[in-house]
């Protein structure tokens, strides 16, 4: 009789990638770095365990935006107090202190809400630059661009 298979946190391999942010765009991009965060492309993979991988992101702020969502794509928040919404445009973000938020905030809204997702988004890890601090990890390059051309191609 065939049984489904449980990960035990001991059974977790973790792996490092590192993915070059350079002309890729946001939601392509994000779907696949969640998935990987996820665990969702292992074998062993089980909803509710933490059984992804660490990604490491470099070069964010040359992240590309389809259309026109660079000048037109709004990002809201609540300052707490009445009538203090505030919304600020992806354009102004990416010009900004920290053009890393753009890609923070995709990843995160493509993983489900709760205990599991705060744990989750602590492997991921993104750069302003191509300078990261995790070459002792030795991550594997993961082209998602490659990925993404494969994907879209029509025979």
């Amino acid at each position: 009789m065939l049984k489904t298979y449980a990960a035990k946190p001991k059974e977790i391999e973790r792996k490092w990638w590192i993915v070059d942010a350079q002309d890729l765009v946001v939601g392509r991009a994000s779907s696949i770095i969640a998935n990987i965060l996820r665990g969702k492309h292992k074998a062993t993979f089980t909803p509710n365990m933490d059984c992804g991988d660490h990604v490491v992101i470099i070069n964010a702020e040359k992240i590309k935006l389809t259309g026109k969502k660079y000048a037109e794509k709004l990002y809201y928040w609540h300052t707490g107090h009445p009538g203090g919404i505030k919304d600020r445009s992806a354009r102004e973000i990416i010009e900004g202190k920290y053009p890393e938020r753009i890609l923070e905030y995709a990843v995160s809204r493509m993983i489900s809400r709760g205990p599991l997702q705060r744990d989750i988004m602590t492997k991921l890890h993104i750069y302003k630059g191509s300078e990261h601090k995790h070459q002792g990890q030795n991550p594997q390059v993961l082209d998602i661009a490659s990925m993404n051309r494969k994907n879209t191609k029509t025979n």
